[in-house]
This record gives C-alpha cells, structure tokens and sequence, in this order.
C-alpha cells in the first residue's frame, strides 16, 4: 500500500527538521561546472549555486534540479532546505529548444560530478551526496542515477550517490522528448531515455514522492507507483514512495521537503554507522 502523508504528520516532521543549533551558512553563486570548450549557451547556462554549512565536516550535500519541463525554469535553493545542516547544490542546465535530448541529462551528470569532485573543499563528503528535483529535476535525478553512462562519462559511478529523491518526474520517457520526436503528449513511450527502461536492483537508495493521485499531472503518481513496484520485483532493498495527500503538482514540492530531509538523515546514518 502506498503511504500517504497527513498535514499533521508533515507539521511534525518539518519541526523536527528545524530543531538544529544555529550554524552559518555561506553561498557561491553562478560557479561554472563544465570544461572543456563549451559553447555561449553553455557558459550562460551551465552554472550553480552551493549553498553550504561553515566550519562543518563531513555534511551531506543534496543536488537540486529545478522543474520546468526541460523548458523554462532557474536556479534557486528550497527556503525549506535552508538551515538544516547540510549542503545544497541548485543547477541551472541548458533548455529546449536551444538544445534536445540528452543534452539536459548531460549537463545534470556534470553538476553531479562536479559535485563530487569538488565538495570536500567546503567540509563536505564524497559520501553523502544526494541528487534531487522536483518535476523535470525529478527527471534528471532518476535518468543520472539509473543509467550509468551519463556520469560514467566523467568518471564517476551513479552507485557512489547516497541516494535519489525524484519529485514527481516522469519515469516514462520525458513529454518534452517525445514532442522533440514528434509524439503526442498522451502517448506514453518507455525506451532507453525513460527512468523505468533503466530499473535494476543495485541503484543508490531511492524515494520516489508525488502529489496526490487525482490532482497530479496526468499518469504522474501512476509512473512513480509502477517505477516502485518494479523496483520490488526486481529486490531493490531500499524503495520507498510517497504520495502527498491533498496537493497537486505545483504544491506538492514544498510538503515533500520534509521527507527529503528524514530520508538524508537516515542514510547518512547508515553510512555513519559503517565507517
């Protein structure tokens, strides 16, 4: 049965969050994270922010990739991500129609291993970096961490992330692909750019989460129940999904903070406890 989360459940768990000794926090803006020779497009686009814990070791880092239908969208670091011990990373990656599938997915894996190659120089830890997003973001999150040749390319393994949280991104292949091949938005199409082509069982730990089924875009909560249950099918130790009662698409992103946040500290507590 797929859990569904209550507002009470949700008040509780974001104070929770919250209860934290006070820290200082630091932000670098528009950092560059390809090389290379990249194009104006890619100097305009390819740019992050790191938003990060001061005098910290060790802390884990959450990737953010925001929504927009690899279309529109910017930058920014949840306010509900704010000051709450960790690190985040939020990724601006270049957009249709200026560009077409897999150039999205590919920049994603380069602010992923951006990421990893440069965190520790800030405190933080190659062992607890989590990649996440909302709706397209959602996206780009499964697609890296599924498929391993995006960030094998730059020499790192999508099995070294901590762990996955897709917020209400497709786990067919992306309506924006399908459009840029001329498939009509309702027909759904699984090949190798869908999330759900990619299923295996030795994926970094994985939370799927979605708004509620009667309010959500149209098959979005289907794709995340049907993404899980093949995850079970194929004995995936760690799957978990959420839908959060009661918010459509766009509401449901705030609400699911929360979860990202318990589902971060219990990992990091897992591999705290191994080391």
């Amino acid at each position: 049965m797929t859990p569904k989360v209550s507002h009470t459940l949700l008040i509780f768990i974001t104070f929770a969050a919250s209860a934290r000794a006070q820290q200082e926090y630091t932000t670098l803006e528009n950092l560059p994270y390809r090389s290379g020779e990249p194009t104006e497009y890619m100097r305009e686009r390819c740019k992050l922010d790191l938003y990060y814990p001061e005098g910290k070791k060790d802390f884990a880092t959450v990737v953010w990739f925001h929504g927009g239908g690899l279309k529109k969208g910017n930058k920014s670091v949840p306010k509900q991500l704010q000051s709450k011990g960790i690190a985040v990373v939020a990724v601006n990656y270049r957009l249709n129609p200026q560009v077409k599938s897999p150039a999205y997915i590919e920049d994603a894996a380069a602010a992923v291993a951006w990421t990893f190659k440069n965190i520790k120089k800030y405190g933080g830890t190659q062992e607890k970096i989590f990649v996440s997003g909302h709706s397209a973001g959602g996206y780009l999150t499964s697609m890296i961490g599924l498929d391993k040749k995006y960030l094998a390319e730059f020499e790192v393994d999508a099995d070294s992330i901590a762990g996955l949280i897709p917020y209400s991104g497709h786990t067919i292949t992306h309506f924006t692909v399908r459009d840029e091949r001329g498939i009509d938005g309702k027909q759904p199409v699984v090949d190798e750019m869908a999330p759900l082509f990619h299923v295996r069982n030795d994926c970094p730990p994985i939370l799927f989460i979605t708004g509620d089924r009667e309010l959500e875009l149209l098959g979005r909560y289907e794709e995340n129940a049907y993404m899980w249950r093949m995850m079970q099918v194929v004995k995936h130790p760690d799957a978990e999904l959420f839908e959060l009662d009661g918010f459509n698409h766009g509401q449901m992103a705030e609400p699911a903070h929360p979860l990202l946040l318990r589902f971060v500290e219990r990992i990091s507590k897992e591999l705290d406890s191994r080391s």
